[in-house]
């Protein structure tokens, strides 16, 4: 069955880095937009950057950022191994939260977006920033 599993989050200092990753099994997720959103104690859950799917469209692989963490996180896939990264830098206290990646194939060939009801999701993983 389709499943995504998160891994790569800790403790980590104001100004640090985490990679995060998102390793896909049961379904091939090229061609699934995949995103990561965050939801931190007492707040709704924030959509925090997507890939679109990869292919030949317009939008093949392309992506998009909160503009909370524009400019710190990227977001790549590496199809080889079925895995989405957010590479997150610069990290801030106020990005202490539980990240959740999100698969949706009904973004084929689409742009994808964070405000989507995306039909696949991880258990999260944690992220503290603390010093």
């Amino acid at each position: 069955q389709l499943q995504l599993v998160e891994s790569g989050g800790g403790l980590v200092q104001p100004g640090g880095s985490l990679r995060l990753s998102c390793a896909a099994s049961g379904f091939t997720a090229t061609y699934y937009a995949i995103a990561w959103f965050r939801q931190a104690p007492g707040k709704e859950r924030e959509g925090v950057s997507c890939i679109s799917s990869g292919g030949g469209s317009t939008y093949a692989d392309s992506v998009i950022y909160a503009d909370s963490v524009k400019g710190r996180f990227t977001i790549s896939r590496d199809n080889a191994k079925n895995t989405v990264y957010l590479q997150m830098n610069s990290l801030k206290p106020e990005d202490t939260a539980i990240y959740y990646c999100a698969a949706e194939g009904g973004l084929l060939f689409r742009l994808c977006e964070l405000n989507y009801e995306y039909g696949y999701w991880g258990q999260g993983t944690q992220v503290t920033v603390s010093s």
